[in-house]
C-alpha cells in the first residue's frame, strides 16, 4: 500500500462520481442530490486527509532532500486549490439542483478539481514517490485510510492561509522514524 496509490484512487473516484452526475437525468433531483452531497463531502475529506497527512510529509521529505523551493511552491499551490474547491463546491449551494445553474456550479468545481489533480499527480505524487522510501509511503498509506474511514461521514469545510500552513508544517517535528507521528488523529 503507498499513499500516492491511495490519493489516486481517491482521485479517480471523483472523476467517476462527477462523471454520474454528467449521466443522470436533470429532473431526477433526488439522484443528483444524492450522488453530490456525497462527492463534496468526499472532496472535502480528500482534501483535508491530504492536509493533515500527505502534505507535511511532503514537506518534510523535501527539506530533507535540499528541495525545500519546489516542495514549498507545490504545497502552497495544492492548499490553494483546495480553497478554489471548497468555494466552487460551497456556490453548488446556492442553486436549485438540475437547473442550468446547477450544472455549471457543479462544472465549475469539477474543473477546479480536475486541474488540481492534475497538477498534483504531475508533481507532488510524482516527487513524494521519489523523495520517500516504500516504507513510508505505507505507513502515511495506512494513516491516510485509517483518517478516511474515521471521518467518512465528512468533515467541516474550512479555507487555509497556504502561507501559514506551510510555515506551521514545516515546524512540525518529524518523528525519527519518519511517518510524522499522524496515527492518532481523530
Amino acid at each position: 500500500m503507498d499513499i500516492t496509490q491511495l490519493i489516486l484512487d481517491d482521485h479517480h473516484e471523483q472523476r467517476r462520481l462527477f462523471a454520474i452526475l454528467e449521466q443522470i437525468n436533470r429532473t431526477d433531483t433526488e439522484a443528483l442530490s444524492a450522488i453530490w452531497d456525497r462527492l463534496a463531502a468526499f472532496l472535502e475529506l480528500h482534501a483535508l486527509a491530504e492536509e493533515e497527512i500527505f502534505y507535511p510529509a511532503l514537506l518534510h521529505a523535501g527539506i530533507a532532500a535540499r528541495r525545500t523551493g519546489a516542495v514549498e511552491s507545490e504545497t502552497l499551490d495544492a492548499i490553494h486549490d483546495h480553497n478554489d474547491i471548497r468555494d466552487a463546491v460551497a456556490a453548488v449551494a446556492d442553486h436549485q439542483v438540475g437547473t442550468d445553474d446547477w450544472f455549471a456550479a457543479v462544472a465549475a468545481a469539477n474543473l477546479a478539481n480536475s486541474d488540481h489533480m492534475a497538477e498534483e499527480e504531475r508533481e507532488g505524487l510524482t516527487d513524494f514517490r521519489r523523495l520517500a522510501g516504500v516504507p513510508q509511503r505505507h505507513a502515511l498509506a495506512v494513516t491516510f485510510a485509517a483518517y478516511e474511514a474515521r471521518h467518512y461521514a465528512g468533515v467541516r469545510p474550512v479555507d487555509k492561509d497556504p502561507v501559514a500552513y506551510v510555515r506551521a508544517a514545516e515546524n512540525q517535528e518529524p518523528p525519527p522514524n519518519g511517518s510524522l507521528g499522524v496515527g492518532s488523529l481523530r
